[in-house]
């Protein structure tokens, strides 16, 4: 536990807890249009399903691309999130470069493969367009007690990725999915955190999607208090992320109430919250215009 000594920090469950009940007891009366619709603007729309293929990501992208045209006070979403081979594909149909190309890498999502086989496909991420890459902490390392190599990988990650985009004359945002579900305990979640910001992420994310726990309010809050932690030290100021489970308007008005309270107003941007989704988009459509909308 250095990385919570050194920051000063240690979740207080109970506190935690009685603050998320308070947050859940103001999600129906600060809901309002004004606020979905800046949910909408922090999702990165997600496909990660092993039957993707060029022309269901197309669809995907063409279905962006036609928002402003049939909603026109609505913001982009963030980005369109899927496997690194499409990122060239999001890249070439998107019709705003707004629209940010998120794709996954370092063998996501068991980030079980051979460190350099992790850096490579980063990088060939970013060869192939992605803004904005999203990895895996190796649990492996990290449940084991090995920090230093679960911290090495995503500094090794960070620089391939740093390396490749200045070749192409941009930078990429990195991402650390910390897969909090299997962290069990809060102090493990605030270690992972702190050991992923301090490494280089730009943006710490709690779930992968695809395991039986995914992204919950106590994680996300303890990650928030983590991420206010390492501010206030560092002076850096590092995203936060949630993702997998997050299917309607109330989740999403729960996680940015969780951001707005532990972090503040300034963190309520795409710069520095993002909401990982793949089923949101028609829930929030439907809360914002209070009707049944099937639009993704």
């Amino acid at each position: 536990m250095k990385l919570l000594d050194k920051y000063g920090y240690k979740p207080d469950e109970s506190a935690v807890a009685a603050a998320l009940e308070t947050i859940a007891g103001q999600v129906d009366a600060l809901t309002t249009r004004e606020s979905l619709l800046a949910c909408f603007s922090l999702m990165d729309l997600t496909t990660l399903n092993s039957s993707d293929t060029k022309a269901s990501v197309q669809k995907l992208v063409a279905k962006v691309n036609d928002l402003p045209g049939r909603y026109p006070d609505y913001p982009l979403p963030a980005s369109v999130c899927v496997y690194p081979n499409f990122a060239p594909v999001v890249a070439e149909a998107r019709a705003d470069a707004r629209l940010h190309v998120t794709t996954v890498a370092g063998c996501f999502p068991a980030s079980q493969s051979f460190p350099e086989v992790k850096v490579l496909e980063s990088r060939l991420a970013v060869r192939g367009g992605a803004d904005e890459v999203d990895i895996v902490l190796s649990l492996g390392d990290f449940l084991a007690g090995d920090e230093e190599a679960a911290s090495a990988e995503i500094a090794a990650i960070r620089a391939g990725v740093d390396e490749e985009a200045a070749a192409c004359g941009r930078s990429v945002v990195l991402k650390v999915i910390l897969e909090t579900g299997l962290l069990v305990s809060a102090d493990k979640i605030a270690e992972a955190s702190l050991l992923a910001m301090e490494a280089g992420a730009d943006f710490i994310k709690t779930s992968t999607g695809k395991v039986s726990v995914n992204a919950t309010p106590a994680a996300a809050y303890v990650m928030c208090e983590a991420i206010r932690a390492f501010c206030a030290a560092t002076g850096r100021k590092v995203g936060f992320k949630a993702a997998g489970g997050i299917s309607n308007a109330k989740d999403a008005m729960g996680y940015y109430l969780i951001v707005s309270s532990v972090l503040g107003k300034q963190w309520l941007d795409k710069s520095l919250f993002r909401l990982g989704v793949s089923r949101l988009g028609n829930s929030l459509m439907s809360a914002i215009e209070k009707q049944t909308v099937s639009y993704f």
